[in-house]
């Protein structure tokens, strides 16, 4: 397709006027004014003919796999041009359907007989499927008059999935087996039940673990040795409520909370324990049971993957009371999810009380910045005033909350985006290191 460009208007425009002044000088000079228009239409032909034809462009579309949520890839576009004509500055434009930062548009000089590389960013924001359909190409003539543009079909579909790529390079940092136990064997000690061996008594150890019989024995006081223990279960519970699907730094709060539990079921297959995951709302989406091994980190990648975004309120009542019921043994659940005010959270706070009589409970939620910044900002109208008091309602309430649930045994987190990850695997550690699993 062929379209005039914005200076063969203007051209066009500023030719009016002068016309308009000689058909009124002289009635019988309205022919020139006519000319003046041909002329111009046929400067545009002419600058269509220099410019560089659609046969001698050759357009190679490259569309990635898989895009990782958070981060940011492109679709590659490979130009290469005849060596018959000039070349052309071309502006490219890919058409595209689904949920990602909307396009920009991207700029390749190619010369005659060249060839170009373009990258035409794609920044998904929630999970699902990006469907490419088409690639729009832009180019003037060497005049600036006629303005070619040309559209090259790709009709593929990139799957968007879980930061597993920002999930493995942080789990090899974190959880090298050589960093761990050295290159030697080497036991994890901790709080466990699980006996491991019999040591001196020393200042500062617990006197609780003094073994009476085996110091009557040997005559000097001995200690008991406990290490970590192993094949717990992980259960990564995440609600998929309306709630989760509001955005936190460009990407909704569920992503987030899959990206860390990815990487604490990684950790946790790592060290020996059994990893399932379960997603509910407003009814029960998903149930994995907990499988060990390594290999299983890919049911788990799979799983998440599938959680869809609802726009259902969460129903706590149902969705913890299944869970517990699914639960055969003690268990360690992680729980994603988000609630408002105390009104809300009554339920919730009812199923964590039955949740956590059984098992280890880590409730997780991410904190929102914007209502603490409104809060700490100076106010210089009376809505910033009225903004600030509804901001720290919601704070003074979700402190409350997360008071109550730390009474009852719940071990709560409450952070951001950025320390999320961190976070988690300290708490993780922490349970494992005393037993309470």
């Amino acid at each position: 397709m062929t379209r005039p460009t914005r200076r063969t208007v203007l051209v066009f425009a500023l030719g009016l006027p002068a016309s308009l002044f000689l058909v009124i000088y002289d009635a019988a000079l309205w022919p020139f004014t006519f000319d003046y228009g041909l002329l111009v239409l046929f400067a545009m032909a002419v600058d269509r003919l220099l410019a560089l034809p659609r046969r001698q462009l050759t357009v190679e579309v490259e569309v990635p796999e898989r895009l990782y949520i958070g981060e940011r890839d492109a679709v590659r576009a490979h130009l290469a041009c005849g060596a018959e004509r000039r070349g052309a500055s071309l502006d490219l434009l890919a058409e595209r359907q689904g949920e990602a930062e909307p396009p920009e548009i991207a700029t390749a000089a190619l010369a005659a007989g060249g060839t170009a590389e373009v990258a035409l960013a794609v920044v998904p924001r929630r999970r699902g499927r990006i469907a490419v359909e088409r690639l729009w190409l832009r180019w003037q003539g060497p005049l600036g008059l006629a303005e070619i543009v040309q559209t090259v079909p790709v009709g593929r579909a990139i799957d968007v999935v879980p930061n597993v790529r920002g999930v493995q390079n942080a789990a090899l940092q974190f959880y090298a087996h050589e960093a761990i136990f050295g290159v030697k064997v080497q036991r994890q000690k901790g709080e466990g039940a699980e006996f491991d061996a019999l040591r001196d008594f020393a200042p500062g150890l617990d006197s609780r673990f003094i073994d009476w019989k085996q110091s009557a024995k040997h005559r000097s006081l001995l200690c008991k040795e406990f290490k970590t223990e192993r094949n717990h279960q992980v259960i990564l519970a995440f609600d998929t409520g309306y709630l989760m699907s509001e955005p936190i730094d460009g990407i909704p709060r569920l992503d987030h909370a899959i990206n860390a539990g990815l990487l604490l079921a990684w950790i946790s297959l790592q060290g020996g324990d059994l990893v399932g995951t379960y997603g509910f709302d407003a009814e029960v989406r998903h149930f994995q049971h907990p499988a060990r091994g390594t290999a299983s980190f890919t049911r788990v990648q799979r799983a998440t993957a599938e959680l869809a975004y609802q726009h259902n309120e969460t129903n706590y009542t149902l969705g913890l009371a299944e869970l517990g019921a699914r639960l055969k043994r003690r268990a360690l659940v992680v729980l994603f999810t988000e609630f408002v005010d105390t009104i809300t959270a009554e339920l919730l706070i009812e199923s964590m009380q039955r949740m956590s009589s059984r098992h280890v409970v880590i409730f997780v939620t991410l904190r929102d910045t914007l209502l603490q910044q409104a809060v700490d900002a100076a106010p210089s109208r009376f809505e910033d005033v009225a903004e600030a008091v509804v901001a720290d309602d919601f704070l003074r309430d979700r402190s409350v909350v997360l008071e109550r649930l730390e009474r009852m045994g719940v071990h709560c987190l409450d952070v951001s985006t950025n320390g999320l990850s961190v976070a988690l695997l300290n708490r993780y550690l922490l349970v494992k290191e005393r037993g309470l699993i």
